[in-house]
């Protein structure tokens, strides 16, 4: 990413009154968790996710590898739009107001991933499996964000280059065992398995680059101050989206640097391209973030102002995003739970691990078409709720609802 766009703007924020949200923002919001239900339902009713990795060219089919490759999208947006919106929550703010604002909601985050999330992941009230996902990583990444808002923002900006592109170089350190520093550094680089007793922690998202991305998020923030020229403001996005972009293929052409799995000729020409773009998301690679953000930021580019009729429905989704998620994770678990009750797999209600490492499970599931076809009536089902909840937000001014 263009470091020096970044680190140059910085303009005090005058932004519009309470209430006004970027249009354009929530809609890339909006359309990234639409996409991210497709791979959580897929979880819980696909019968091929039992038996092997969407991504294993191997095995997998493209549609199923597509299948998850759009979602790869989700997580890095999702932590690069918190940044920015984080940069956009503190304008009014002075930085110790705005620091305590963002240490609070992201040891809130912490909490809900821990304790409410696991839950309705799992249904089970003793919580034997703790899985460290995205809403873990976005708290985590707001905490150091909180620290890092005092710096000069050429700072943040280094800190967060530094992050996204240099961690791979860690990628050769690992920690044997299941003591304290193995899982300290799968908290910070290395996804892992840990077993404490009955207890089962996976630490699927390790921090380092995902506080980085944020960074990048809250110092891309500034080009949305008021007075900031629109048409300036598309330009830089998409410069630096495009040179994103060109900057992966050019790495990952000669496999040149950038991620832990390197690409090569496959058996025809579509899974050689499956190969090229198979890039590794635990923890997210340069390679990864390059291919996510950069298109990410087109899309702020191009799409700013050009807001259609169903773009004005997406965004709603986009404009509730913490609500959405929690609504979004409990009805694909009670969907399944209807689902394997019918099939004679109740097992899959209340969960004692990760849903993959249950055997009782093998056997369960639907083709990729029952998967769209369940995406698609949780949407609609969820739809209504949001619209809703977009609205009371609009209408109150209630403290607790900043953190939703």
């Amino acid at each position: 990413m263009n470091v020096a766009i970044l680190a140059r703007v910085e303009s005090p924020a005058i932004l519009p009154k309470k209430g006004t949200r970027i249009e354009s923002i929530d809609l890339l919001r909006g359309v990234i968790m639409i996409i991210m239900a497709i791979d959580h339902v897929r979880d819980y009713f696909h019968y091929d996710a039992f038996y092997y990795s969407p991504t294993d060219l191997t095995q997998t089919s493209p549609f199923i590898f597509f299948t998850r490759f759009i979602t790869h999208y989700c997580a890095p947006v999702f932590v690069f739009l918190a940044g920015l919106s984080g940069y956009l929550s503190g304008t009014r703010k002075s930085k110790k107001e705005h620091a305590l604002f963002l240490l609070k909601r992201g040891l809130w985050l912490i909490l809900v991933e821990l304790f409410i999330i696991v839950f309705f992941r799992t249904f089970n009230p003793t919580y034997p499996y703790v899985q460290l996902q995205v809403i873990w990583a976005i708290g985590f990444s707001m905490i150091v964000l909180s620290a890092l808002v005092f710096l000069k923002r050429i700072y943040i900006v280094l800190i967060a280059a530094l992050l996204v592109g240099g961690h791979n170089l860690l990628d050769p350190i690992h920690m044997q065992g299941n003591g304290l520093w193995s899982f300290l550094w799968a908290v910070l680089h290395e996804s892992k398995h840990f077993q404490f007793g009955h207890f089962h922690v996976y630490a699927q998202y390790p921090v380092l680059p995902w506080i980085g991305i944020m960074a990048m998020g809250y110092c891309c923030g500034s080009l949305y101050n008021k007075g900031y020229s629109s048409k300036k403001r598309k330009r830089q996005l998409l410069s630096i989206g495009l040179l994103a972009v060109t900057l992966f293929v050019a790495l990952r052409w000669n496999n040149l640097y950038g991620d832990p799995s390197v690409w090569s000729p496959q058996k025809s020409s579509l899974f050689s391209f499956l190969s090229f773009i198979n890039v590794t998301k635990y923890p997210p690679s340069l390679l990864y973030s390059l291919i996510t953000i950069g298109p990410a930021l087109i899309f702020l580019s191009v799409s700013e102002k050009l807001l259609s009729r169903v773009g004005k429905e997406i965004k709603i989704f986009g404009g509730v995003p913490m609500f959405y998620y929690l609504a979004h994770i409990l009805l694909i678990h009670i969907l399944a739970a209807i689902a394997g009750a019918i099939t004679g797999y109740p097992e899959i209600f209340v969960l004692r691990n990760r849903i993959y490492d249950i055997p009782a499970l093998r056997g369960y599931g639907f083709n990729l078409a029952t998967v769209y076809l369940v995406w698609a009536v949780l949407i609609i089902i969820l739809y209504p709720f949001c619209k809703w909840f977009n609205y009371y937000k609009k209408t109150h001014d209630y403290w607790w609802l900043s953190y939703l």
